[in-house]
């Protein structure tokens, strides 16, 4: 179910129970090879396969597309909201449906940079809740759900997402190939190791030139297909999870 399609005595009908899935991506650069809006179209999609394979068991809320972004914001065309207003949106989005009585409320992240303050949000929520033993809330980026896609097709040569990398640009190649330039001149950029296990801060010029991180040379709409599946099979995983929860169990 979109929200979107529905009056309030619709929503307010529903069971309580039904997961509210809030999908938040970005609008920033993504090298000079692709589309200011990549992270939220790719995120659209996988949403879209998604929405179609769990039919009304879910509220599917409009795609959040402004993120927290500033790391981006060297590269023209770019638009952010600083990390503290972005935490502070998010978590008006899990109370606006807490105080309309849901449940189960969960993020689908489609950019890295709303990693951080997501999983701040929800965790902040939570301990304004404290009373509450029965509010599943929950952060996920879809490419961190397990898929292994390198294992469906080797031609893959990334391990990980990377920007504007091989997978963003194979998936774009899939979806939106008009919005994808001239790939044959790009050069890898290396993920580099900024002082791992510890975490670096850091802006997105001290890592790349162009813009891109990764290998997107050698992106194929092929592999975005498989790239696609393999992210919404995780995500319908995920969501399934949700709607099985007995909404006591700390393990799900």
């Amino acid at each position: 179910m979109q929200l979107t399609d529905l009056n309030w005595p619709q929503v307010h009908a529903l069971s309580k129970d039904t997961p509210v899935v809030f999908p938040i991506a970005a609008l920033e650069q993504h090298g000079g090879h692709m589309s200011l809006f990549t992270d939220s179209m790719l995120l659209g999609e996988i949403l879209r396969r998604t929405s179609e394979r769990l039919a009304d068991r879910v509220l599917f809320a409009p795609l959040m597309w402004l993120g927290n972004s500033d790391h981006h914001l060297d590269f023209p065309g770019t638009l952010s909201a600083a990390p503290r207003a972005y935490l502070d949106l998010l978590g008006g989005l899990l109370e606006n449906f807490i105080q309309h009585g849901f449940r189960r409320l969960v993020f689908i992240n489609g950019h890295g940079g709303n990693d951080v303050p997501g999983k701040q949000s929800v965790f902040e929520i939570r301990q304004r809740h404290r009373d509450r033993n029965d509010l599943l809330l929950l952060f996920a980026t879809y490419w961190h759900l397990g898929a292994k896609p390198w294992e469906i097709e080797p031609q893959l040569r990334q391990r990980q997402m990377g920007h504007a990398c091989e997978w963003e640009t194979s998936m774009m190649l899939r979806l939106a190939p008009h919005l994808v330039g001239d790939l044959k001149k790009l050069a890898s950029v290396p993920f580099g190791n900024p002082f791992e296990p510890a975490t670096r801060g850091w802006i997105t010029k001290d890592r790349t030139v162009p813009g891109h991180i990764g290998d997107p040379q050698f992106a194929t709409a092929e592999k975005g297909e498989i790239l696609f599946r393999a992210f919404t099979d995780d995500v319908v995983a995920l969501i399934e999870r949700v709607i099985r929860w007995d909404g006591k169990d700390w393990n799900g």
